[in-house]
């Protein structure tokens, strides 16, 4: 069984990876402190080969139709899979990987390991974008885009890329989405629904609930009239059922 965790960097998606591992899953030969399979060069650099095939139509809008159907790039998945080496060579029965880059390249990876089990990982993108992430500046990953010198504006926007590319990648055969603010307030019914989707018992492990609504205290500017309504966190949404 593979599984992996997509989702923005300051997704919260370390509580998701802690899990996994308090859980016996192994996520990887190295771990940082935040659940990060490491060192990520490799799948840095998978993530500038599939960006050359990605078309930007000036402002929010990029084309990512070939990435569906073209064959994938040798390099890409030579890159990726010396990434995941560690992964990919363990004989464990639950194995799996987590690094927020890997959104990126989702359409690709998709592909690659069409038998893994995604769990999509969400969180109100007005919390996700008040910390610095490695994934600000989205040409450091070769995706075109409209530069500005606006450091939160540079964030929603990455937010907001990789918003589509979860959006408009067929979605993989087993996937459950998964709401970061749901798993901090809610935790024992969205292990529930986790442990119904992997099909075995995960760990609990701490969750602090002052992570939930942290834009709330925020000073600077953290909402975009591009942020979509159904991504901002409604604390009165129940996560039951949803997929």
């Amino acid at each position: 069984m593979m599984i992996t965790v997509i989702g923005r960097g300051h997704s919260g998606t370390r509580a998701m990876s802690h899990t996994l591992s308090e859980s016996g899953v192994f996520m990887g030969a190295q771990l940082n402190e935040s659940g990060d399979l490491v060192p990520p060069g490799d799948l840095y650099e998978a993530c500038r080969v599939m960006a050359r095939h990605v078309v930007h139509k000036g402002g929010l809008e990029w084309d990512f139709a070939q990435l569906h159907t073209m064959p994938i790039a040798p390099a890409f998945t030579r890159l990726v899979e010396s990434y995941l080496s560690s992964v990919l060579s363990s004989d464990a029965d639950r194995k799996g990987w987590k690094l927020p880059e890997t959104t990126l390249i989702l359409p690709w990876i998709v592909r690659l390991f069409p038998d893994a089990y995604f769990v999509y990982w969400r969180r109100d993108p007005r919390d996700s974008i008040l910390g610095r992430h490695v994934t600000d500046d989205l040409a450091d990953f070769g995706v075109p885009y409209d530069h500005t010198a606006d450091l939160r504006l540079r964030r929603a926007i990455s937010w907001r890329y990789q918003y589509e590319i979860m959006r408009v990648t067929s979605s993989p055969a087993r996937r459950l989405n998964v709401q970061f603010e749901d798993f901090v307030l809610h935790q024992d019914s969205t292990l529930r629904r986790l442990e119904g989707f992997v099909g075995f018992p995960l760990a609990k492990i701490e969750v602090r609930p002052e992570a939930v609504g942290r834009w709330r205290t925020d000073d600077e500017r953290h909402d975009f009239d591009f942020f979509p309504q159904d991504a901002l966190f409604d604390a009165h949404r129940s996560a039951a059922g949803e997929r």
